[in-house]
């Protein structure tokens, strides 16, 4: 059932709300009431004239409290006033767009409000042409649907938050540009030949403005969740509640062409029933990639390191196109950075990165400190393109107590040997917005909730958080809006200095992706690495039929020495060389070494500390 207020045209437009328990749903438009009429399996409905795109409207339950619309496609003043009639109306120019393919993806993650100073979707536009240049083919947002904020302004900074408390899964962000500022924002990206990625959110409602309670069975004591009650996949009533969310995932590829779906924590979507939820959006989403004549995308965000999610439905999977490697994050950032707290306490050798390269998950069914328990199975038998990888996104760095990006945290040369890293590796890579520069400003959590004791309660869980890291001082407060202004990033940095010359590092990595065949070629057969634990080396091997590659990388803070394996080789890159401010970016009590043009076996070279090198066999 299609549900929510959608405008026909001509001044009329259809209602249909699901509410089970009601015995009355009235919609209140403007001075109006109008009785809706009962459907089968608690859904009322109607059809009505003299309504206008922008006309607000609620729903009163059983004559008595009158709410929001739980589908509603537009909150004009915020989680608590009346929603807003849609005209979905609008001039596309996106008619030949095919997509992206998942080999093609170099994903870029934003936070709409805080990646432009003017924190909305048509802010976006003018920096396209750049991250085109750049070399990224997808952009993903953070969640955009509804979240709370203060409504009596229009000033974008009065609505602060991840995006993960939203409350209203339909409804555009008001502060962001709302249906057609997202509409012009995507039919752009498709011109510039950059497909859109969407952040939602299907396993919890945000704290502040959920009167979707007041509806029906949405929720479930059965399980629980990091945010309380679960939502009911599997209970009574389920499906109804499987309905709406399916919907949603459809109305976003439909009505804004949005070319793939990021599915948040998936692991906190309970469902226990013989066809789980993601299972059957998988099949919906499908069906709808056939009827349009492209190829729409599911992506699970889950840190189980269960290949059940991508496995084929032939394969007893749920035929999800592609998941998060966290392990793959975790590995890297260990041997960046040295961490050893939380979950980090299960990484830090180079054989964990070379593991993670040849089998994609470190923990495979293995004993894992951290979590007290074995964890994960076997990977190698899904292909490679179907992980995402990365060495920064909003969650790693705002588990940092001060939001520091990995600018703060390492040299200039760490940062590129991060992105040799994740770009030469044979998965999907993602970068978060300002990474390829460096950029420097954090990345904090913030909100702007309306209610003191909400506020307190989310200032005190930040602290615990922490304190679970064994972070010592106070975490930024969160309700404050310099904390949230500290984000925004300093975009022009990326035209000068070191930052430049990390951007241009950058793109050049992401040429060569799309151009050697060597790395073109993501077969996993095709790869194989392994590691120098006493000289902290990391070896890959990428090959095709027409080259192979040899990328040694160094986590070494001294310069070692290495042998050239088998064959004759040439030097295609090295990150210490003075093209990338090699040696201006070492601290003065080291020195800069330069690996060979050529080698072959038997002969020796030396690699600077924390660089890479790319070697191609001839």
């Amino acid at each position: 059932m299609k549900v929510g207020a959608w405008y026909l045209g001509d001044d009329r437009a259809e209602f249909t709300v699901w509410a089970p328990r009601s015995q009355s749903v009235t919609l209140e438009l403007g001075e109006r009431s109008v009785e809706l009429a009962q459907k089968a399996e608690g859904y009322w409905s109607a059809i009505v004239s003299d309504v206008k795109p922008g006309a607000q409207y609620r729903y009163r339950l059983d004559d008595q409290q009158s709410y929001p619309d739980p589908a509603s496609q537009f909150q004009p003043f915020g989680v608590h006033e009346a929603s807003a009639v849609v005209d979905h109306q609008f001039e596309w120019h996106d008619g030949e767009w095919k997509g992206i393919t998942l080999e093609e993806m170099v994903i870029y993650e934003l936070h709409v409000g805080t990646f432009t100073p003017e924190g909305t979707f048509e802010a976006i536009i003018p920096r396209l042409q750049t991250l085109q240049e750049l070399g990224i083919t997808t952009i993903e947002l953070m969640p955009i649907a509804q979240f709370p904020g203060d409504s009596r302004t229009d000033d974008p900074k009065a609505y602060r938050n991840w995006g993960y408390d939203g409350t209203y899964p339909y409804a555009v962000q008001n502060s962001y540009g709302g249906v057609a500022g997202l509409k012009k924002l995507v039919d752009a990206c498709h011109q510039h030949g950059i497909s859109v990625m969407l952040d939602v959110v299907y396993n919890h409602f945000g704290p502040e403005g959920t009167y979707i309670h007041q509806y029906g069975d949405y929720f479930t004591e059965t399980y629980k969740t990091p945010w309380g009650q679960a939502i009911n996949y599997d209970d009574a009533h389920s499906h109804c509640v499987r309905s709406y969310f399916i919907e949603n995932a459809l109305y976003w590829l439909k009505e804004f062409h949005i070319d793939a779906l990021r599915l948040d924590a998936v692991h906190a979507i309970c469902d226990l029933g013989a066809r789980h939820f993601l299972s059957e959006l998988a099949d919906r989403v499908d069906d709808l990639s056939r009827q349009q004549n492209r190829k729409l995308y599911l992506i699970a965000e889950s840190d189980l390191n269960d290949v059940k999610l991508v496995r084929s439905k032939q394969a007893n999977g749920f035929g999800l196109d592609a998941q998060w490697s966290d392990d793959f994050h975790h590995a890297l950032h260990a041997l960046l950075t040295g961490s050893d707290v939380g979950y980090y306490q299960d990484f830090g050798t180079c054989e964990d990165l070379a593991k993670a390269y040849r089998e994609t998950f470190v923990y495979d069914w293995k004993y894992a400190p951290h979590r007290m328990r074995f964890h994960g199975a076997p990977a190698t038998d899904c292909a490679m393109t179907q992980f995402v990888v990365c060495i920064q996104n909003h969650d790693q760095i705002g588990n940092q107590m001060k939001g520091e990006r990995l600018s703060q945290l390492i040299s200039f040369e760490g940062l590129k040997l991060a992105a040799g890293a994740i770009i030469l590796s044979p998965y999907i890579p993602l970068l978060f917005m300002g990474e390829e520069y460096g950029e420097e400003v954090p990345f904090t959590y913030f909100v702007s909730h309306s209610d003191p004791e909400l506020i307190r309660l989310v200032r005190q869980g930040r602290k615990a958080e922490f304190k679970h890291f064994h972070f010592d001082g106070e975490p930024p407060d969160p309700e404050a809006v310099q904390t949230y202004e500290e984000c925004i990033l300093q975009w022009e940095r990326h035209q000068a200095g070191k930052y430049k010359t990390l951007w241009e590092f950058y793109q050049e990595l992401l040429r060569m992706r799309r151009s050697l065949p060597a790395l073109i070629n993501r077969d996993r057969d095709s790869i194989s690495a392994c590691a120098e634990e006493e000289k902290q080396f990391v070896w890959l091997q990428r090959s095709s039929a027409e080259q192979t590659l040899l990328i040694l990388m160094s986590f070494n803070q001294s310069e070692q020495t290495f042998e050239f394996p088998d064959g004759q080789w040439r030097k295609l890159l090295d990150s210490s060389d003075d093209r990338w401010m090699g040696k201006e970016a070492l601290p003065s009590a080291h020195t800069s070494v330069t690996a060979p043009e050529k080698g072959q076996h038997g002969e020796s070279g030396q690699v600077s500390a924390q660089s890479f090198v790319v070697y191609e066999r001839y």
